[in-house]
């Protein structure tokens, strides 16, 4: 796992540790767990999601993700807002909201760890690696297209993720 996971809590860690043992990952589901509520709503356009305060939940944050958009694609946005939640909680102030490239008010910096941290959620490394081998072993254009689809993320994501892109 990255550096970014080792700047998760012990008890959140814990929390979301099982959930990365069977794919596609339930990023829905590590957001409940953490107490943060989940809600598909009709965003701004180019607006993919947003994370912020909530009296209503227990956290005190809820994600509102564009319904508009494919579900693989707001899969990925559950899990950079998880992530913003994780590792960016203090920063978060009124809330971040996320453009279709994944950019919000914070510096590049944290929407590269946000990035890096849900790509992990969505497509955990140890079952990258044993669902590659039992591919065959080496990346390519088609495997990644395979994984993708058993994944449920985009074709593009996976690629980034195999060390194609």
């Amino acid at each position: 796992m990255s550096r970014e996971w080792d700047r998760i809590s012990k008890d959140e860690r814990a929390i979301i540790a099982p959930y990365l043992e069977h794919v596609p990952v339930k990023v829905a589901s590590i957001a409940r767990e953490l107490g943060i509520e989940v809600k598909s709503a009709t965003l701004r356009p180019r607006i993919s999601g947003q994370i912020q305060r909530s009296d209503l939940s227990p956290s005190g944050y809820r994600i509102r993700v564009n319904r508009h958009e494919t579900p693989s694609r707001q899969r990925f946005t559950i899990a950079h807002e998880i992530a913003h939640y994780l590792l960016h909680r203090e920063q978060i102030g009124d809330g971040i909201e996320d453009s279709i490239l994944y950019r919000s008010t914070l510096s590049d910096t944290r929407e590269a760890e946000a990035n890096r941290l849900g790509a992990q959620l969505l497509m955990p490394e140890a079952s990258v690696i044993r669902t590659l081998r039992e591919l065959g072993g080496r990346p390519t254009t088609e495997i990644a297209r395979i994984m993708a689809e058993r994944y449920d993320v985009s074709e593009s994501a996976m690629s980034i993720r195999l060390g194609l892109s």
